[in-house]
């Protein structure tokens, strides 16, 4: 009789721990990257907020070991389910969480391009008669044309200067497609119209767009928007800054979102002197510069910390928008939070749940890309695209992928 009670209390607390290790808070510690960048108030949330289930618990250790023959402190921070048994190791570095002013507000970008996107082919009036210089050449709309001859192109204008010096004669086209460098061969032709070489392309110098402020860091002025890049579009490539500005918006309409027809903020913004910052990075993740006129751009009370990706999880969430005039926290959920072992502009899904929000957009449209994710009151990501299907939905960017760019 002793016997079959210990194996039956043994049988139980077996059954006990598998349906404690399969819990979907419990599995999901298993798709955590090997190493992530962490706070201190991180590490105290997921205890105080069982963000992985009632049962586990995370610590932190520090060992010395030999790197390349030089004794190194890796610090783990490790998971335990009952405070026992190991369940998952990650290699943490550990930072101070710097403290960011919260966005919200639509803004306007104008940037100037790093070297000039070639949008099409066009002829080029010869003394035979029409001619297209580039054609049967691997050059291609959405390329960028970088240099000539080895000469960085910084405008339209300078094209036709540096293609004189070729006399018509062979001409090495430096051009970036896909992040990476290839060189062509083209002659240029003599546009006998014009008096002057040409290539044959159609080329552009700038882009604009408009897009929500995200943050601006409070250290540094450092600000992050939009969460994606902007694109030229019509070739949709992402475009490549040599410098930008930023200008606030005025929000002359909205276009509520619908099934299968997205909506979209309609803003008006004027390029001059009184831009309220620089932009010196466009990639993946949003637009990055500095915040020069900040008393225009933020709330000075409103500045909170940064929740890293190990800590954001399903349920309860703010979006901070400014569309009804004034800054404003609007209830939403987080459906889904992957934790990405790789930077991703998708990191979670959202749903919009305030009817106030919903009265105003129909959920999620375009120019809301930017818009801060809050959850436990702090900064987790933004808001990246809506969902065509429902326009409630949206995916959202971790904000530590943001940092890395700011």
């Amino acid at each position: 009789m002793r016997k079959f009670f210990v194996k039956f209390v043994g049988v139980m607390f077996a059954i006990l721990f598998v349906v404690i290790a399969l819990n979907v808070q419990v599995v999901s510690l298993y798709s955590l990257p090997d190493e992530a960048i962490v706070t201190y108030e991180d590490i105290e949330d997921i205890n105080s907020q069982n963000i992985f289930g009632n049962f586990v618990s995370a610590g932190v250790t520090s060992e010395n070991v030999s790197v390349g023959g030089e004794k190194q402190t890796k610090t783990k921070l490790s998971f335990k389910l009952f405070g026992i048994i190991p369940i998952k190791s990650v290699d943490v570095e550990i930072t101070d969480s710097p403290k960011v002013y919260v966005g919200g507000i639509p803004l306007g970008f104008s940037l100037k391009t790093k070297g000039v996107i070639v949008v099409g082919e066009n002829s080029v009036q010869t003394e035979d008669g029409s001619k297209i210089t580039i054609k049967n050449k691997p050059i291609k709309s959405g390329d960028i044309l970088y240099k000539i001859n080895g000469t960085i192109i910084e405008d339209v204008d300078e094209i036709p200067v540096l293609l004189e010096g070729s006399s018509g004669e062979r001409t090495i086209l430096t051009i970036i497609r896909d992040d990476k460098e290839m060189e062509i061969e083209v002659i240029p032709e003599l546009d006998v119209s014009a008096d002057v070489y040409k290539l044959g392309l159609w080329v552009r110098d700038d882009a604009s767009g408009v897009g929500t402020l995200t943050f601006v860091n409070s250290e540094n002025n450092r600000f992050g928007a939009l969460g994606h890049p902007i694109t030229d579009y019509e070739t949709g490539v992402e475009v490549p800054v040599l410098e930008g500005k930023i200008y606030k918006c005025s929000l002359i309409g909205i276009t509520k979102g619908e099934r299968g027809k997205p909506g979209e903020l309609k803003c008006l913004f004027m390029q001059s002197d009184n831009y309220k910052g620089t932009v010196d990075t466009n990639c993946a993740y949003g637009v990055y510069g500095d915040a020069i006129k900040l008393d225009s751009l933020i709330d000075n009370n409103l500045s909170v910390d940064i929740g890293s990706r190990m800590c954001v999880r399903p349920g309860k969430a703010k979006l901070v928008s400014s569309i009804s005039g004034v800054r404003e926290e609007y209830d939403i959920e987080i459906i889904k939070a992957s934790y990405q072992p790789k930077s991703s502009d998708k990191s979670m899904v959202i749903r919009v749940t305030d009817s106030r929000l919903l009265a105003l957009t129909g959920g999620i449209v375009q120019g809301m890309s930017g818009s801060p994710i809050l959850q436990d009151g702090k900064l987790v990501g933004a808001v990246t695209h809506v969902f065509l299907s429902d326009p409630t939905k949206g995916y959202g960017v971790y904000v530590d992928w943001m940092l890395e760019n700011a």
